[in-house]
Protein backbone atom coordinates (compact mmCIF):
# COMPACT_ATOMS: atom_id res chain seq x y z
CA UNK A 1 0.00 0.00 0.00
CA UNK A 2 1.46 3.34 -1.28
CA UNK A 3 0.89 6.88 1.18
CA UNK A 4 -0.55 8.99 -1.60
CA UNK A 5 -2.30 7.85 -4.72
CA UNK A 6 -1.86 10.88 -7.12
CA UNK A 7 -5.32 10.61 -9.38
CA UNK A 8 -5.33 11.64 -12.54
CA UNK A 9 -9.16 12.05 -14.62
CA UNK A 10 -8.07 12.61 -18.45
CA UNK A 11 -9.73 13.10 -21.26
CA UNK A 12 -8.17 13.71 -24.60
CA UNK A 13 -5.01 15.64 -22.73
CA UNK A 14 -2.40 13.14 -24.69
CA UNK A 15 0.26 16.06 -25.48
CA UNK A 16 -0.85 17.62 -21.63
CA UNK A 17 0.59 14.78 -19.49
CA UNK A 18 3.96 14.42 -20.12
CA UNK A 19 4.49 17.80 -18.10
CA UNK A 20 2.75 16.04 -15.29
CA UNK A 21 4.17 13.18 -15.63
CA UNK A 22 7.73 14.92 -15.19
CA UNK A 23 7.11 16.60 -11.69
CA UNK A 24 6.16 13.23 -10.31
CA UNK A 25 9.31 12.11 -11.65
CA UNK A 26 10.92 14.74 -9.55
CA UNK A 27 9.06 14.48 -6.51
CA UNK A 28 11.20 14.27 -3.51
CA UNK A 29 9.17 12.11 -1.17
CA UNK A 30 8.80 9.11 -3.27
CA UNK A 31 6.02 6.41 -1.94
CA UNK A 32 3.20 7.50 -3.89
CA UNK A 33 1.35 5.78 -6.84
CA UNK A 34 -0.06 7.39 -10.28
CA UNK A 35 -3.32 6.28 -11.43
CA UNK A 36 -4.47 7.29 -14.31
CA UNK A 37 -8.40 7.00 -15.07
CA UNK A 38 -8.89 7.40 -19.19
CA UNK A 39 -12.45 8.90 -19.81
CA UNK A 40 -12.77 7.25 -23.14
CA UNK A 41 -9.58 9.21 -25.07
CA UNK A 42 -9.78 8.61 -28.65
CA UNK A 43 -6.31 10.01 -28.99
CA UNK A 44 -2.79 8.20 -27.76
CA UNK A 45 -3.24 8.60 -24.18
CA UNK A 46 -2.72 4.92 -23.51
CA UNK A 47 0.16 4.64 -25.68
CA UNK A 48 1.74 8.03 -23.58
CA UNK A 49 0.98 5.96 -20.29
CA UNK A 50 2.24 2.61 -21.55
CA UNK A 51 5.74 4.11 -22.32
CA UNK A 52 5.75 5.82 -19.12
CA UNK A 53 4.75 2.10 -17.61
CA UNK A 54 7.72 1.04 -19.63
CA UNK A 55 10.50 3.72 -17.59
CA UNK A 56 9.36 1.65 -14.51
CA UNK A 57 10.60 4.99 -12.93
CA UNK A 58 7.45 5.51 -10.72
CA UNK A 59 4.17 3.60 -9.67
CA UNK A 60 1.73 3.47 -12.38
CA UNK A 61 -1.75 2.29 -12.78
CA UNK A 62 -3.96 3.16 -15.68
CA UNK A 63 -7.63 2.33 -16.52
CA UNK A 64 -9.78 3.26 -19.53
CA UNK A 65 -13.63 3.58 -19.43
CA UNK A 66 -16.39 4.84 -21.36
CA UNK A 67 -16.92 8.49 -21.34
CA UNK A 68 -18.69 9.88 -18.65
CA UNK A 69 -17.44 12.89 -17.18
CA UNK A 70 -15.34 13.61 -14.60
CA UNK A 71 -17.30 12.76 -11.53
CA UNK A 72 -17.63 8.97 -12.60
CA UNK A 73 -13.47 9.06 -13.59
CA UNK A 74 -13.12 9.98 -9.55
CA UNK A 75 -15.41 7.15 -8.58
CA UNK A 76 -13.53 4.43 -10.33
CA UNK A 77 -10.72 6.54 -9.14
CA UNK A 78 -11.88 5.54 -5.15
CA UNK A 79 -12.26 2.15 -6.35
CA UNK A 80 -8.92 1.54 -8.07
CA UNK A 81 -6.73 3.43 -4.99
CA UNK A 82 -4.44 2.01 -2.66
CA UNK A 83 -3.01 5.25 -0.98
CA UNK A 84 -4.16 5.96 2.29
CA UNK A 85 -4.68 9.43 0.81
CA UNK A 86 -6.22 10.30 -2.58
CA UNK A 87 -4.86 13.63 -4.15
CA UNK A 88 -7.11 14.97 -7.63
CA UNK A 89 -4.27 16.25 -10.09
CA UNK A 90 -5.86 17.28 -13.28
CA UNK A 91 -3.90 16.25 -16.62
CA UNK A 92 -2.79 19.44 -18.23
CA UNK A 93 -1.50 20.58 -14.55
CA UNK A 94 1.74 19.31 -12.55
CA UNK A 95 3.43 19.70 -8.80
CA UNK A 96 6.20 21.60 -7.40
CA UNK A 97 8.99 18.56 -6.76
CA UNK A 98 8.47 18.80 -2.67
CA UNK A 99 4.53 18.77 -3.33
CA UNK A 100 4.33 15.32 -1.45
CA UNK A 101 6.77 16.30 0.62
CA UNK A 102 4.53 19.13 2.17
CA UNK A 103 1.90 17.14 1.94
CA UNK A 104 3.10 14.11 4.27
CA UNK A 105 4.36 16.71 7.05
CA UNK A 106 1.14 18.07 7.09
CA UNK A 107 -0.95 15.42 7.07
CA UNK A 108 1.05 13.62 10.08
CA UNK A 109 -0.15 16.05 12.12
CA UNK A 110 -3.81 15.24 11.87
CA UNK A 111 -3.44 11.52 10.97
CA UNK A 112 -4.81 10.13 14.49
CA UNK A 113 -8.00 13.12 14.90
CA UNK A 114 -10.89 11.51 13.11
CA UNK A 115 -12.60 14.61 12.91
CA UNK A 116 -9.62 15.76 10.14
CA UNK A 117 -10.89 14.63 6.22
CA UNK A 118 -7.14 15.49 4.91
CA UNK A 119 -5.11 18.51 4.15
CA UNK A 120 -5.17 21.53 1.93
CA UNK A 121 -2.87 23.78 0.46
CA UNK A 122 -2.72 26.54 -2.34
CA UNK A 123 -2.87 26.38 -6.08
CA UNK A 124 -0.16 28.42 -7.55
CA UNK A 125 0.61 29.78 -11.47
CA UNK A 126 3.45 28.29 -13.43
CA UNK A 127 5.44 31.77 -11.82
CA UNK A 128 4.67 31.00 -8.96
CA UNK A 129 1.70 33.08 -7.55
CA UNK A 130 -1.23 32.23 -5.38
CA UNK A 131 -4.19 31.90 -7.54
CA UNK A 132 -6.93 33.70 -6.12
CA UNK A 133 -7.29 36.49 -3.46
CA UNK A 134 -7.92 36.65 -0.05
CA UNK A 135 -5.73 33.65 2.10
CA UNK A 136 -6.22 32.53 5.73
CA UNK A 137 -4.17 35.15 8.12
CA UNK A 138 -2.43 32.12 10.06
CA UNK A 139 -0.36 29.17 8.28
CA UNK A 140 -2.23 26.79 10.01
CA UNK A 141 -6.45 26.56 9.83
CA UNK A 142 -8.62 24.01 10.65
CA UNK A 143 -11.95 24.60 8.90
CA UNK A 144 -14.64 23.51 6.08
CA UNK A 145 -15.39 24.58 2.55
CA UNK A 146 -18.63 26.60 3.52
CA UNK A 147 -16.42 27.94 6.69
CA UNK A 148 -13.33 28.97 5.05
CA UNK A 149 -15.42 30.86 2.51
CA UNK A 150 -17.79 32.61 4.46
CA UNK A 151 -16.34 32.87 7.63
CA UNK A 152 -12.49 34.01 6.36
CA UNK A 153 -13.39 34.80 3.06
CA UNK A 154 -10.95 33.05 1.63
CA UNK A 155 -11.03 32.07 -2.30
CA UNK A 156 -7.48 31.50 -3.46
CA UNK A 157 -7.69 28.44 -5.17
CA UNK A 158 -6.90 25.37 -3.17
CA UNK A 159 -5.42 21.72 -3.55
CA UNK A 160 -7.52 19.18 -1.43
CA UNK A 161 -5.61 15.84 -0.04
CA UNK A 162 -7.99 13.80 1.19
CA UNK A 163 -8.34 10.16 3.31
CA UNK A 164 -8.84 7.53 1.16
CA UNK A 165 -11.19 5.53 2.89
CA UNK A 166 -13.40 8.56 4.07
CA UNK A 167 -13.40 10.01 0.84
CA UNK A 168 -15.34 6.67 0.32
CA UNK A 169 -18.00 8.15 1.95
CA UNK A 170 -19.08 10.68 -0.75
CA UNK A 171 -18.90 9.18 -4.02
CA UNK A 172 -20.11 11.36 -6.81
CA UNK A 173 -23.71 10.76 -7.61
CA UNK A 174 -24.12 9.48 -10.62
CA UNK A 175 -27.59 10.88 -12.85
CA UNK A 176 -28.02 9.01 -16.35
CA UNK A 177 -28.12 11.34 -18.86
CA UNK A 178 -25.85 14.04 -17.59
CA UNK A 179 -21.65 13.92 -17.56
CA UNK A 180 -21.09 17.31 -15.24
CA UNK A 181 -21.35 17.62 -11.71
CA UNK A 182 -19.44 20.56 -9.51
CA UNK A 183 -16.87 18.99 -7.36
CA UNK A 184 -18.36 21.14 -4.75
CA UNK A 185 -21.26 19.09 -3.92
CA UNK A 186 -19.27 16.98 -2.37
CA UNK A 187 -17.01 19.40 -0.66
CA UNK A 188 -20.28 20.51 1.02
CA UNK A 189 -21.31 17.05 2.23
CA UNK A 190 -18.08 16.33 3.57
CA UNK A 191 -18.61 20.01 5.50
CA UNK A 192 -21.22 18.10 7.29
CA UNK A 193 -19.01 15.82 8.88
CA UNK A 194 -15.51 16.75 9.05
CA UNK A 195 -13.04 19.54 8.77
CA UNK A 196 -9.66 20.21 6.66
CA UNK A 197 -6.29 21.37 7.93
CA UNK A 198 -5.94 23.95 5.95
CA UNK A 199 -1.58 25.50 4.79
CA UNK A 200 -0.35 28.69 3.32
CA UNK A 201 1.77 26.40 0.87
CA UNK A 202 1.44 26.03 -2.59
CA UNK A 203 0.96 22.46 -4.02
CA UNK A 204 -0.14 22.28 -7.17
CA UNK A 205 0.29 24.38 -10.21
CA UNK A 206 -2.09 24.94 -12.63
CA UNK A 207 -3.09 27.14 -15.98
CA UNK A 208 -6.59 27.19 -16.24
CA UNK A 209 -7.01 26.57 -20.21
CA UNK A 210 -10.10 27.82 -22.28
CA UNK A 211 -12.38 25.04 -23.19
CA UNK A 212 -11.79 23.42 -19.50
CA UNK A 213 -14.19 22.75 -17.32
CA UNK A 214 -14.05 25.63 -14.75
CA UNK A 215 -14.28 27.99 -17.76
CA UNK A 216 -16.79 26.47 -19.27
CA UNK A 217 -18.59 26.42 -16.31
CA UNK A 218 -21.66 28.10 -16.52
CA UNK A 219 -22.41 26.14 -20.02
CA UNK A 220 -21.82 23.03 -18.13
CA UNK A 221 -24.10 23.58 -15.80
CA UNK A 222 -26.82 24.70 -18.17
CA UNK A 223 -26.34 21.50 -19.92
CA UNK A 224 -27.03 19.48 -16.55
CA UNK A 225 -29.41 21.03 -14.67
CA UNK A 226 -30.20 18.00 -12.26
CA UNK A 227 -26.64 18.35 -11.00
CA UNK A 228 -26.31 22.28 -10.54
CA UNK A 229 -30.49 22.28 -8.96
CA UNK A 230 -29.19 19.22 -6.68
CA UNK A 231 -25.88 21.42 -5.94
CA UNK A 232 -27.72 24.62 -4.65
CA UNK A 233 -30.72 22.59 -3.07
CA UNK A 234 -28.10 20.97 -0.74
CA UNK A 235 -26.37 24.56 -0.11
CA UNK A 236 -29.10 25.86 0.14
CA UNK A 237 -30.50 23.36 3.02
CA UNK A 238 -27.05 22.34 4.45
CA UNK A 239 -26.65 23.24 8.56
CA UNK A 240 -23.65 25.37 8.22
CA UNK A 241 -24.96 27.69 5.30
CA UNK A 242 -25.16 30.95 6.60
CA UNK A 243 -28.39 33.03 5.69
CA UNK A 244 -26.70 35.19 2.75
CA UNK A 245 -25.39 31.97 1.12
CA UNK A 246 -28.59 29.85 1.68
CA UNK A 247 -30.16 33.29 -0.56
CA UNK A 248 -27.40 33.14 -3.38
CA UNK A 249 -27.48 29.31 -3.56
CA UNK A 250 -31.68 30.05 -3.69
CA UNK A 251 -31.07 31.96 -6.34
CA UNK A 252 -28.46 29.69 -8.56
CA UNK A 253 -30.89 27.15 -8.05
CA UNK A 254 -33.66 28.82 -9.86
CA UNK A 255 -31.12 30.21 -12.32
CA UNK A 256 -30.22 26.52 -13.82
CA UNK A 257 -33.96 24.99 -12.98
CA UNK A 258 -35.35 26.52 -16.00
CA UNK A 259 -33.42 24.56 -18.07
CA UNK A 260 -34.81 21.14 -16.69
CA UNK A 261 -38.21 21.89 -18.62
CA UNK A 262 -40.51 20.82 -15.15
CA UNK A 263 -43.36 22.68 -13.42
CA UNK A 264 -42.79 25.79 -11.36
CA UNK A 265 -44.36 24.26 -8.66
CA UNK A 266 -42.82 20.89 -9.22
CA UNK A 267 -39.31 22.72 -8.42
CA UNK A 268 -40.61 25.05 -5.92
CA UNK A 269 -41.25 21.85 -4.19
CA UNK A 270 -38.17 20.23 -4.45
CA UNK A 271 -36.46 23.08 -3.28
CA UNK A 272 -38.41 23.94 -0.08
CA UNK A 273 -36.99 26.69 1.69
CA UNK A 274 -40.27 28.98 1.48
CA UNK A 275 -40.83 31.66 1.47
CA UNK A 276 -36.76 32.68 0.46
CA UNK A 277 -37.79 30.52 -2.78
CA UNK A 278 -39.98 33.05 -3.90
CA UNK A 279 -38.12 35.86 -2.93
CA UNK A 280 -35.05 34.05 -4.92
CA UNK A 281 -37.01 32.92 -8.43
CA UNK A 282 -37.76 36.04 -10.16
CA UNK A 283 -33.95 36.60 -9.65
CA UNK A 284 -32.92 33.48 -10.85
CA UNK A 285 -35.01 33.29 -13.71
CA UNK A 286 -33.25 36.88 -14.61
CA UNK A 287 -30.27 35.15 -14.75
CA UNK A 288 -31.20 32.46 -16.32
CA UNK A 289 -32.27 35.19 -19.05
CA UNK A 290 -28.75 36.18 -19.29
CA UNK A 291 -26.84 32.95 -19.47
CA UNK A 292 -29.51 32.47 -22.54
CA UNK A 293 -27.68 34.85 -24.67
CA UNK A 294 -23.86 34.78 -22.87
CA UNK A 295 -22.76 31.60 -20.60
CA UNK A 296 -19.12 31.90 -21.10
CA UNK A 297 -18.46 32.46 -17.16
CA UNK A 298 -16.06 31.06 -14.66
CA UNK A 299 -18.67 30.71 -11.78
CA UNK A 300 -15.89 29.89 -9.54
CA UNK A 301 -15.47 33.08 -10.11
CA UNK A 302 -19.26 34.18 -8.77
CA UNK A 303 -19.74 31.68 -6.36
CA UNK A 304 -16.17 30.96 -4.58
CA UNK A 305 -16.06 27.42 -5.46
CA UNK A 306 -12.31 26.61 -4.87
Amino acid sequence: MKSITIFTPTYNREKELSKLYESLIRQTYRDFEWLVVDDGSTDNTSVFIGKCIDEGKITIKYHKINNGGKHRAINKGLDLAEGELFFIVDSDDYLPDDSLEIIDRHYKTIRENDSFIGVVGYRASPKGHIIGNKQFPSFITDSNLIERREKFGVIADMAKVIVTKKFREFYFPEIDGEKFVAESIVWNRMALKYKFRYFNEAIYITEYMEGGLSYNSIRNRRKNPKYATLLYKELANNSKSPLKLKMKSIINYWRFAFCKDENVFKLMKELGKFPLSFIGLPIGFGLYVRDSFSNDINIKKLNNER
